[in-house]
């Protein structure tokens, strides 16, 4: 019995980690902060039956009543007799035709304080509408009014988005990595075991005997994945050429293939893909020359957005990776739901909805992915930030596919001054890194590692260092100049402009330009921080620990954040000291939840 997730540690788990697309909190309360009262009955009810409606028409999830925004929980003020009404809104105020797929709805005490908790999976037969005959959708942290005619379904497509939450009866917890649970648990919460964990994420309920297991749970943890589904794996190819050919004429050859569960097919087959997104040629210098073809972040992106929503239904087919000479195209089983348009996407507007709920939610919750339709969102702009031509993606025939090109876009007044570097035979990156400087503008180490899609410090050192080599980059700015400057950006040491671009051949006579830039920079993520933080209240909270070099807070379209940020320091060990820090850290009240930046890829 010690297994069971209770309700109560339930409520902990969800104020550790905060609102997400899939959990929302509901105040009981209203009015200023000095004079808050119990708000209006019906209309707690009734934003109770929007949000149900919302989660049901998307991907599921969790509500809880009594639980601020700021994640402090103040329970509902009202009598028994008027929690029991709150309780019974999906029944009051949701249209009896279109009933939700209700999980559990119930009454928590914590600690003397009344929580009404709802659980609601996908809806797979209704568009769901509110009594009022409304219909809303959940988008990022919101419930959005929707148009029904988006919210289609089609019979064909109800297998395969209801594969990965059905019921193993042969499977067992014993199936499953433990030592992988243990990991992921440690991302999402110390406060869970194991069986908790799949509890919590919905991927195992307890029948009074034992834990039965989804698809899901056996696709993402198991340790023997062929065992539960053939198809489990990712098939990477490179042709020689620009076209596929047969016969004699064959031209493909197959270059790896990875295997297992999901965490370990994103790692596996990244590993695989990743040495082929470059190109060596043999200079005219008698040089061999590598070259990175695509951005690293958008491959990886598209590598996961595949794994993430394929049609696991589909069990004689994996995803395919092809590689051509001008193109590399990635496909996997199972066109776009009837609900999402390849105009949807390429409007770029976030859209999204999961074919298989389970798998993305965990992904979500453990960092491998973000906010969910942000991922083509942010292909586009990696390949747009380095020049290059925007995706092509395809949905037919029961397949899906993105396909990123070798192909860049430079403006005239661009192509004119890369003309002056063309000589030198520069790779993307030094490329890329030679447009920004572009007529003597000054370049900040941010802007180079954003807009070349850079993902770690090394990379970053080398490119610098193999400008210099060249002398086309020098250093404008010493140590002491950038500390100076850094409050006018933010509190950013990157973000200082400092670089700056000369023509080949012209003299560089600057102090600081043998100046490498050697630092050790270590980024941490940071939760639960205020929607409306500022980058200097996160410095000023941080820097006890040790410099703080640059803070990135993720914005939303209305500027408030999305309740997390990356900092990073100037040093490892002043990370470290932050992330073992003996006492907690608080913002405004709130309670900062810290994990390694790397662990949230």
């Amino acid at each position: 019995m010690e297994n069971i997730l209770r309700l109560k540690e339930r409520v902990d788990i969800a104020v550790e980690i905060s609102e997400s697309f899939y959990r929302e909190f509901k105040s009981g309360f209203e009015g200023p902060p000095d004079n808050k009262t119990p708000r209006d009955i019906k209309e707690i009810k009734y934003d109770i039956a929007k949000t149900l409606v919302a989660f049901a028409n998307a991907d599921g999830g969790e509500l809880f009543v009594g639980i601020e925004d700021n994640n402090k929980i103040t329970g509902l003020p009202h009598s028994d007799k008027q929690i029991e009404e709150i309780l019974h809104s999906y029944k009051d105020c949701i249209l009896k035709d279109t009933p939700i797929p209700l999980k559990q709805a119930t009454i928590i005490d914590y600690d003397g304080l009344s929580i009404v908790y709802f659980s609601v999976s996908k809806g797979t037969e209704f568009v769901h509408l509110t009594s009022k005959g409304e219909c809303f959708q959940r988008k990022d942290r919101e419930s959005v009014p929707t148009a029904s005619e988006k919210i289609i379904f089609q019979r064909a497509e109800k297998t395969s988005r209801e594969y990965d939450r059905l019921f193993v009866e042969i499977a067992s917890v014993t199936d499953l990595d433990h030592d992988l649970l243990n990991s992921i648990g440690q991302r999402i919460s110390r406060l869970i075991s194991s069986e908790k964990l799949l509890q919590y994420l919905d991927l195992a309920e307890f029948d009074g005997t034992s834990l039965k297991l989804r698809k899901s749970a056996l696709l993402l943890f198991s340790k023997k994945s062929s065992k539960w589904h053939p198809r489990s794996q990712v098939r990477i190819f490179k042709v020689r050429g620009t076209e596929e050919k047969t016969g004699t004429d064959f031209n493909v050859t197959e270059v790896g293939e990875a295997n297992g569960n999901i965490f370990e097919l994103i790692e596996s087959s990244w590993d695989l893909l990743r040495p082929h997104l470059t190109d060596t040629k043999f200079s005219d210098d008698a040089l061999f020359k590598t070259q990175i073809m695509y951005p690293e972040l958008a491959c990886k992106e598209a590598l996961i957005n595949a794994i993430t929503h394929r049609d696991y239904s589909s069990e004689g087919r994996g995803i395919e990776v092809k590689i051509f000479d001008d193109r590399l195209t990635i496909e996997n089983p199972g066109e776009l739901l009837s609900s999402i348009t390849l105009k949807d996407i390429q409007s770029l507007e976030g859209v999204h909805l999961s074919r298989n709920t389970y798998i993305a939610r965990v992904l979500r919750e453990t960092g491998y992915i973000r906010e969910l339709g942000e991922g083509i969102r942010r292909i586009y702009d990696l390949l747009k930030s380095n020049d290059m031509i925007p995706p092509e993606i395809k949905s037919a025939n029961k397949t899906y596919s993105i396909t990123l090109f070798y192909k860049h876009i430079y403006s005239k007044e661009e192509q004119l001054w890369l003309d002056n570097f063309k000589h030198l035979e520069l790779s993307r990156e030094q490329m890329t890194v030679i447009r920004l400087g572009v007529d003597g503008r000054l370049i900040s180490a941010k802007e180079i590692f954003e807009t070349v899609g850079i993902v770690d410090e090394k990379t970053y050192r080398e490119l610098i260092e193999s400008l210099r080599v060249l002398s086309v980059l020098e250093t404008t700015l010493d140590g002491n100049q950038v500390s100076f400057l850094r409050k006018k950006y933010n509190g950013s040491r990157k973000a200082v402009p400092r670089y700056t671009i000369k023509l080949p051949n012209e003299t560089v006579n600057t102090k600081n330009n043998n100046e490498i830039d050697g630092s050790e920079y270590a980024r941490i993520y940071v939760g639960n921080i205020p929607y409306d933080l500022q980058e200097d209240e996160i410095n000023e909270a941080l820097s006890k620990f040790g410099e703080v070099v640059d803070v990135t807070i993720p914005r939303r379209s209305n500027k408030q954040t999305k309740g997390f940020c990356f900092v990073e320091f100037d040093k490892k060990s002043h990370a470290t000291n932050a992330l073992n820090s003996s006492s907690d850290i608080y913002i405004r009240d709130r309670k900062l939840y810290l994990r390694e930046a790397d662990k949230m890829k």
